[in-house]
């Protein structure tokens, strides 16, 4: 039975280890978001920042593990075997809800999802303790520690609504102050606000570690306590001068100085804060194993007679376990990929000016867009004119105070914005932590960089639906994360509670295979974004390079249409429902990467390096003339789809081969024209023209012979109307082919003169 226990107990570090891995990839939007968004440093140099801060601020995080153990439910009231299914319920949900969310590249709260989980798991375990017990429902409170939970959970929601507005706030006073044009400021008074960030990140810093650091002596603690005025006002003056220095004598950029040790102090204070969520759980059910063997040796108690009442007590976590996970999380940062595609969310959504959007608008969105537009149009009135004037001048945004150059993609926001994103979560986020408050630091510093996004303009007229949408559907998450880790933990302690260690076998392979499942797919999707990246609007763009990317335009849709039009076709010759899942998505595909090619226009045709309009002219008829050709293609996939979905007869032999004919001798056209692109083989396009226009004469016989057949045999409307459908189609699809390389010869042939 010892030996049983103990290998349930190396299983739930395992697990914990998997957990810290999905954990950090979601939690490294907490303290790497606005170092990445700036730009302020190299990568390499902001994962070593965040990394040392990771290790230090692990071994800061063991007052924090009571939580795991007692801050939920109250354990002297469950078993020994009890409290194992409670922890192995929370893990596996835990593992499977952030990798999920990983996958979405969604940040979402590994402190709420744990707290839900433990909160879950607890209810249904004790729901069954008191239904074979006999005992009344009502009982349920004296197992949930109802206080301590509400307590969390009252503060992880009023910390969304502080972090924004704080945000809002002093970014926009620190923009008045600054402007985006804060180089020449920052001579005069850098050093004020170098004083005023960097002692407020060391003295919560250090309060922090003064709570936290087990093995520092009392007094020195109650000192550090007793003069925390004193420290502050040494910190601010001896930062102030230090910083004044910095941009005086060394010409050092303070704001980098700031982003840097911000980052630091962030990374630091996650992995106090949150370190809990991931092995917090192994550690209590070690800590529990080590009470129950010691009872178990001396007197044979049995797991499911032994009361967990010693985890009420304090218990010290080993310094070396925490380094050891702190090593964990600083290797996932270096080499988890969705940890960077977790982090391109918040800083896609904080971005200064226009982009692509990832997020669609909905109804919410665009009724607080309106609304806010109202208020402050109503706002505005009450300003005068002079004052409105003096503002907006404070947020005019020159480009040159990014400084990017050609070929680096410029930052998504300036580096006082980031300054301020990581000085104020920082702030909150320890003051939380001294307090040994669980505080969500994702939602912290999601909601405090939308607040100085929200308070620096970032949110145009142009951009806004899109950002507020997407902020919705992150707080929806946060929801979403709550009643799913609630009722997941509950449902797989359930299920563990009758089922045993088969039930554990079966959900352990389960999560396996989910999590194996989820980064193949997350490794196709990194490979198609890296496939279809677009250009770099800060670059300025030849007339050689609009050649080349209009080639590769083409040659992207073309080989999509043609393999999408080859599976149509056969799937009308099955007759066959499911065959035609693939190809909608397809579809989809191509019709976005349409829309985002269409999108980029605007930046397109304003980073030409001339004036030529027939060059931009060129870019949106192929454009153009790509979405016509989608569109001819959308209507052959769809309304195939819509015939065999409804039971219609199917398409006679007669009929498939002919539309077969048809797409095999589009495909040598298309195959040929895709060659000629791929290498830029140009002076082959009036051949394929010629080829294209006799595939234009087969279809106008198809359409003869089709009308013949009406007229003689054919009795099916339905197929009669999908046929002709698809062969109109298809001529319109190489009608518009046939205008595309037309342009294109044209445009080359006069691109060639010119050189």
């Amino acid at each position: 039975m010892e030996t049983l226990y103990m290998s349930l107990i190396v299983l739930l570090f395992l697990l914990a280890i998997a957990d810290l891995v999905v954990g950090v990839s979601n939690d490294a939007v907490n303290f790497l978001n606005s170092a990445i968004g700036s730009k302020a440093v190299p990568m390499r140099t902001i994962l070593i920042v965040a990394g040392l801060g990771v290790l230090v601020g692990a071994v800061f995080s063991s007052g924090l593990m009571e939580v795991a153990r007692k801050g939920i439910f109250n354990p002297e009231l469950f078993f020994f075997d009890e409290i194992i299914i409670i922890f192995l319920a929370v893990l596996i949900t835990d593992i499977l809800l952030l990798d999920f969310f990983n996958s979405i590249g969604i940040p979402t709260s590994t402190t709420v999802s744990v707290v839900f989980e433990l909160l879950g798991a607890a209810v249904v375990i004790s729901l069954l303790k008191l239904y074979e017990s006999g005992e009344g429902f009502e009982g349920l409170k004296q197992f949930i520690n109802v206080e301590k939970a509400s307590e969390i959970s009252f503060g992880i929601l009023l910390s969304v609504f502080i972090a924004f507005g704080v945000g809002a706030i002093v970014q926009f006073i620190s923009r008045l102050i600054f402007s985006f044009d804060y180089h020449r400021n920052l001579k005069y008074i850098g050093g004020l606000y170098g004083g005023v960030s960097l002692s407020a990140i060391t003295y919560f810093i250090l309060l922090k570690g003064t709570n936290s650091i087990t093995f520092l002596d009392q007094n020195v603690i109650e000192q550090v306590l007793e003069n925390k005025l004193w420290i502050i006002g040494f910190s601010f003056v001896f930062w102030t001068v230090i910083s004044q220095m910095l941009i005086q004598i060394f010409r050092f950029h303070i704001l980098k100085v700031i982003v840097v040790l911000g980052t630091f102090a962030l990374a630091l204070a996650f992995a106090g804060n949150d370190l809990v969520n991931f092995i917090g759980v192994s550690i209590a059910a070690w800590q529990s194993f080590l009470l129950w063997q010691e009872a178990f040796l001396a007197s044979g108690v049995l797991p499911s007679q032994f009361l967990m009442d010693g985890l009420s007590g304090e218990v010290q976590t080993p310094a070396y376990l925490l380094v050891i996970a702190g090593a964990i999380m600083v290797v996932t940062l270096w080499f988890s990929s969705k940890a960077q595609y977790v982090v391109q969310t918040g800083v896609n959504l904080g971005r200064q000016g226009e982009g692509q959007e990832r997020f669609k608008p909905n109804a919410l969105s665009r009724t607080v867009v309106r609304y806010s537009v109202f208020v402050g149009q109503t706002f505005s009135q009450v300003l005068s004119d002079p004052v409105q004037d003096k503002i907006n001048s404070r947020f005019s945004f020159p480009e040159k105070a990014f400084g990017y150059k050609k070929g680096v993609a410029k930052p998504a926001f300036d580096l006082l914005r980031a300054s301020v994103n990581l000085v104020l979560a920082s702030i909150l986020i320890s003051l939380a932590t001294s307090y040994t408050l669980p505080l969500s630091t994702t939602y912290v510093t999601f909601m405090v960089a939308m607040g100085t996004s929200f308070g620096d303009r970032a949110w145009g007229r142009e951009s806004a639906v899109y950002r507020v949408a997407g902020v919705f559907n992150v707080i929806g998450s946060w929801i979403a994360t709550a009643a799913i880790a609630f009722t997941a933990a509950g449902l797989l302690s359930l299920i563990i509670w009758f089922g045993t260690y088969y039930a554990i076998g079966a959900l352990l392979i389960l999560a396996l295979f989910s999590i194996v499942r989820s980064a193949i797919r997350h490794s196709k999707r990194v490979r198609y974004e890296r496939n279809h990246k677009k250009f770099n609007k800060t670059d300025i763009i030849t007339i050689n390079e609009i050649t080349k990317e209009s080639s590769e335009n083409i040659v992207k849709i073309i080989s999509g249409i043609n393999h999408l039009l080859l599976d149509v076709v056969n799937n009308l010759g099955y007759h066959d429902l499911s065959r035609f899942k693939k190809s909608l998505k397809t579809q989809e595909e191509l019709e976005l990467i349409i829309d985002e090619l269409k999108d980029n226009i605007f930046y397109y045709i304003k980073s030409l390096e001339d004036t030529n309009v027939e060059a931009s002219k060129f870019y949106v008829l192929t454009l153009d003339y790509l979405q016509d050709m989608v569109q001819s293609l959308a209507y052959i996939t769809r309304s195939s789809h819509t015939h065999v979905s409804n039971n219609h007869k199917n398409l006679k032999f007669s009929q498939i081969r002919d539309l077969k004919s048809v797409q095999r001798d589009l495909d040598e056209v298309y195959n040929e024209l895709v060659k000629a692109f791929q290498n830029s083989e140009f002076d082959s396009i009036q051949a394929l023209i010629t080829n294209e226009k006799k595939v234009l004469d087969k279809i106008s016989d198809l359409l003869q012979k089709q009308i013949e057949r009406i007229r003689d045999t054919e009795n099916s409307p339905k197929n009669s109307k999908l046929y002709f459908g698809i062969l109109l189609e298809t001529k319109n699809l190489t009608k518009t082919s046939i205008a595309l390389l037309e342009l294109f010869k044209d445009y080359y042939e006069e691109a060639r003169q010119e050189f």
